[in-house]
């Protein structure tokens, strides 16, 4: 296990006096940002404010050294080359990168897309959109008795008219794991392309994008310690090569004339157009340093074992149903019988426990959980068994929700 204590330290929000009490479990939405990230930000704010490939001076070009400097960090991360990282404000808009930029341009009538059921909406409703426009058809892969997606009922998805298969890598509700360096495989023996929904594992795990050979990647900063607002699109760079520019601007290209003709930059700058986010980017800099001084290995072995303790606990509480027992990320899912899952988040909430309720943005899923939302505790590195423990005892003292509005 991680040196929880030693960890917390690092994070202002542990720290601050307002959130002293605060046990925080809602690590698939967002997380906390350590003190270097921060540090980083006010550092480009304070001392060397400056546009991106706008300026010939000084403090420009090292705004210009800094945004390469993080996009080799990037490339390294998840093993790809820096020429294949397309800065984007997270994975909701590289996944639409990949749709309106690829998608639109190539797909036809009766090509097919495939999902599944438990996608969240970000990996969803673009795809629904190309199939509108396109006359592509959404295909969904039957989820088994765990809500997981197999190898086999990939294969019987797939056909000769799947033209991308669009699948997160661990989904955002039941945390279920995806065998992707196999489903890649498969999907390419059809000729389609693999587009991995990264959100929720390149911040656990280690992701190898050359060795997985998934086509393209997407995932967000802001879920792995860094700012709002940032994200990546790794992806093949004869792919990037071939796709439209999702915005027009400055930036992105070599020319333009008044006979209306552009010449675009190559990938991947062809696809920022306009400032980016150079704060963003530098915060995500400092926190894929700071991830790496912990280890993304000691990351996952940490959240394996939260899981593991949090299964036991709660699965002590009889009126506590539990929807992901076997799944293996450090999400755990679940319901108190009876009550709605707003009404006890809002309990938890006034016991000082944070968890997200609802849906999640995966509302394909209701029907197979066979609920309208749930609560989510998600766990993440500075997360400790005393959070469960706090969790558990919260959880088996019930109470009385008025409480939370009343008191």
């Amino acid at each position: 296990m991680l040196d929880v204590k030693k960890i917390r330290k690092d994070f202002p929000m542990f720290t601050h006096p307002d959130r002293s009490n605060l046990v925080f479990l809602d690590n698939a939405s967002t997380t906390f940002k350590p003190q270097c990230v921060i540090d980083a930000i006010n550092l480009y704010y304070s001392t060397y404010t400056a546009n991106s490939h706008r300026g010939d001076y000084d403090t420009c070009f090292k705004v210009d050294q800094k945004v390469d400097e993080v996009r080799n960090k990037v490339a390294k991360f998840v093993n790809a080359n820096p020429n294949e990282v397309v800065f984007t404000s997270g994975a909701t808009m590289s996944i639409n990168l990949i749709a309106y930029g690829y998608a639109m341009k190539y797909l036809k009538a009766g090509d097919e897309i495939i999902i599944d059921e438990a996608e969240h909406a970000s990996n969803t409703l673009p795809w629904f959109k190309v199939a509108e426009k396109t006359g592509a058809v959404i295909k969904f892969i039957p989820l088994d008795e765990k809500g997981c997606i197999t190898k086999e009922n990939l294969v019987k998805t797939l056909t000769n008219n799947t033209k991308i298969v669009a699948l997160a890598a661990v989904t955002n509700v039941l945390g279920n794991k995806i065998d992707i360096k196999e489903f890649s495989k498969e999907v390419h023996k059809v000729g389609a392309l693999f587009a991995l929904d990264g959100a929720q594992s390149v911040p656990h795990s280690k992701t190898d994008f050359k060795d997985l050979d998934v086509d393209f990647l997407s995932f967000s900063g802001h879920k792995m310690l860094g700012p709002t607002g940032i994200g990546c699109l790794v992806a093949k760079y004869d792919l990037l090569d071939k796709m439209d520019s999702f915005l027009l601007g400055g930036g992105m290209n070599v020319t333009f004339s008044k006979d209306v003709s552009v010449e675009l930059l190559n990938p991947p700058t062809k696809f920022e157009a306009g400032t980016l986010n150079i704060a963003g980017i530098i915060g995500l800099g400092a926190a894929i340093d700071y991830l790496n001084a912990i280890g993304l290995d000691n990351i996952e072995a940490h959240e394996k074992e939260l899981k593991r303790y949090a299964i036991e606990k709660l699965s002590k509480l009889d009126d506590i149903e539990i929807y992901n027992k076997d799944s293996e990320a450090g999400i755990v899912t679940f319901n108190r019988k009876g009550i709605f899952s707003q009404d006890e988040a809002t309990l938890l909430n006034y016991r000082k426990v944070a968890v997200r309720s609802g849906q999640h943005c995966a509302k394909m899923l209701n029907d197979y959980l066979g609920c309208a939302a749930t609560l989510r505790a998600s766990f993440y590195l500075y997360t400790s068994k005393e959070d469960i423990d706090y969790l558990y005892d919260v959880l088996k003292e019930k109470g009385d929700i008025l409480d939370a509005y009343f008191n």
